[in-house]
């Protein structure tokens, strides 16, 4: 992974701070394409049905399953972009 990638990964983590209130699908899209770009694949027991929020991170993590951590982090910075409006 080259350095360039981490570099404006770690710029969109900035930016993404500074974004207008965004849907909770968002920011699972969000969550999901940042723990597999820092975590890899989704590890662990999917939390149970009564921890919604958990189970709903759990999920926007494993459905990236298989992406690399550098495509992971070009599509989180490419959908920062986006939600940035550039």
């Amino acid at each position: 992974m080259s350095d360039d990638v981490k570099a404006r990964f770690e710029q969109a983590m900035e930016r993404s701070k500074s974004l207008p209130k965004q849907p909770p699908a968002v920011l699972l899209d969000l969550y999901g394409l940042f723990k597999q770009a820092t975590a890899g694949d989704a590890a662990g027991k999917r939390p149970g049905a009564f921890d919604i929020r958990g189970r709903a991170k759990y999920d926007a993590w494993a459905a990236r399953k298989g992406t690399s951590a550098s495509d992971a982090m070009g599509a989180y910075v490419a959908y920062v972009e986006k939600l940035a409006g550039n």
